[in-house]
């Protein structure tokens, strides 16, 4: 695994350990634009890392230190999500740009440096997740594309084992895995699904919970 270093100034002090790693994709046209934006102090975004189509890797921000890539997000109770999280992001033009499949370089450099991630700081897998899990109404990514079943089957994340549901409805089973439903926070109960889905059941993105979603919600929360 190749690294570089490409210093962000867009970071600050960590107000305790870290126990989430957030992925995301760039949603820009070219890796260089998505570098240069950030490591540009007036853009006030960063990450901890940036991983490009070839596999190489940018480091931005230490470990130790909050990176500022989350945004306005929740997860398990949590709204300071960047002050508990890793964040890496992977080059990709995203929904807007041409979204496309991830190449496998950054994909095999990916699960090398979340390994590494993983092994420093205590982060279940249940909390290897992605921008949309935590910020469900305002974005998509990794998005629909990504492998999370490949990173799961090589120790990164969490892939379920459907199992019956225990009687409760989605909202229920929603909030028990982690995702902020309402009235906890101001999202739609769809968009929430909809991310779910992008994660856990890309197969079939529509927003509706169906049977095999409290399936799957079930497995998750089981495990």
């Amino acid at each position: 695994m190749r690294v570089v270093e490409r210093p962000s100034p867009n970071h600050d002090a960590r107000p305790g350990a870290a126990d989430m790693l957030i992925l995301h994709y760039t949603g820009m046209p070219s890796a260089e634009e998505a570098l240069a934006r950030l490591c540009d102090p007036a853009a006030k975004v960063s990450a901890h890392y940036t991983i490009d189509e070839t596999g190489t890797v940018y480091a931005h921000v230490p470990e130790e230190r909050r990176a500022w890539h989350a945004g306005v997000s929740f997860w398990a109770g949590e709204k300071n999500v960047n002050g508990r999280s890793i964040g890496i992001e992977l080059v990709n033009p995203g929904h807007e740009f041409g979204y496309r499949p991830f190449p496998a370089p950054q994909i095999t450099a990916l699960i090398e440096l979340s390994k590494g991630i993983l092994n420093r700081h205590a982060i279940p897998a249940r909390h290897v997740l992605g921008h949309s899990d935590v910020a469900p109404a305002r974005k998509t990514d990794p998005g629909e594309l990504f492998p999370w079943q490949h990173l799961a089957e090589q120790g990164v994340g969490l892939w379920p084992m459907p199992r019956d549901t225990p009687g409760e409805d989605a909202a229920t089973l929603l909030r028990r895995f982690g995702y902020g439903v309402p009235p906890d926070v101001d999202v739609p109960l769809a968009a929430v699904v909809t991310a779910f889905q992008r994660h856990f059941r890309p197969s079939c993105i529509d927003g509706v919970a169906d049977a095999e979603c409290l399936r799957i919600l079930a497995g998750l929360c089981g495990r």
